[in-house]
């Protein structure tokens, strides 16, 4: 028997809801529906949650708060999904919720916070033109998200991230990306340590922040920082989904440290 796939898992919890809402469902408010959502994406439980927010969506299309929310249990169900394809077609969903929040409240650090890390999530997946042209988007986003407020650990996340990245892009690679996209941005490995401290002066209970840190200075050959910092981060207690994600890539650089 072949698996389920989370899209079709998704498709007939979103059936069962609307179905619902035309019967008894049908008399609670699009608040009441965010409510019990609220419960299960507390739980980390994105499929379940949606079960709610998809059929309140319906009821309240432009609530912001609910369309953030919205995009993030779709970039949670790209973590559990296993086939690329089916990670591509949850991104693109997830940074479509993410772009209706932002064209309704484009001042709201969240919305545009949502945004950047939506089309940072389908980097991995894209090739060369996609990633160049994602990659200017989240920065675009992310210097808005920190322009408005400065104390969100997630945005010096996402733009250590950013730097990260394009540190790691080779002079062959970057003369190719400029004779084919245009020129890449100057960043360096400096730029996301910078970062990456900010995100942890500002939260130190997010263990992804350690754990990108450590994985920059491995990139920069400062091999006893990377094992001080990857190795607090896996110490720390899972709080998020990503959590045992990138748990799994520090343990895999520390196996590469000499």
């Amino acid at each position: 028997m072949q698996p389920v796939s989370l899209l079709n898992t998704l498709s007939a919890a979103l059936a069962l809801a609307l179905a619902l809402a035309s019967t008894g469902m049908g008399a609670e408010s699009a608040e009441e529906l965010i409510q019990k959502g609220d419960v299960f994406y507390d739980k980390l439980q994105a499929a379940e949650a949606l079960k709610f927010y998809l059929p309140a969506e319906k009821l309240d299309p432009n609530n912001v708060r609910l369309l953030v929310r919205i995009a993030r249990q779709y970039r949670h169900l790209m973590s559990d999904a296993t086939q690329a394809s089916e990670k591509l077609q949850l991104g693109n969903t997830a940074v479509v919720y993410a772009q209706r929040a932002v064209a309704l409240a484009p001042n709201d650090p969240e919305t545009q916070l949502a945004l950047a890390i939506s089309y940072g999530k389908m980097l991995p997946l894209e090739g060369n033109k996609q990633q160049i042209a994602h990659s200017r988007l989240i920065k675009i986003a992310v210097d808005k998200v920190i322009a408005l407020d400065p104390t969100n650990d997630l945005a010096w996340q996402v733009l250590g991230r950013w730097y990260l990245a394009l540190a790691d892009v080779g002079t062959v690679k970057r003369a190719f990306a400029r004779v084919a996209y245009g020129k890449l941005p100057p960043a360096k490995y400096e730029d996301a340590v910078r970062c990456f401290e900010k995100a942890i002066a500002l939260n130190p209970n997010r263990l992804m922040h350690y754990i990108e840190l450590g994985r920059t200075y491995a990139q920069m050959g400062r091999d006893a920082e990377a094992r001080k910092f990857i190795t607090k981060g896996i110490a720390m207690p899972e709080t998020e989904k990503d959590d045992p994600e990138t748990k799994h890539l520090g343990r895999q650089i520390l196996k590469k440290l000499p």
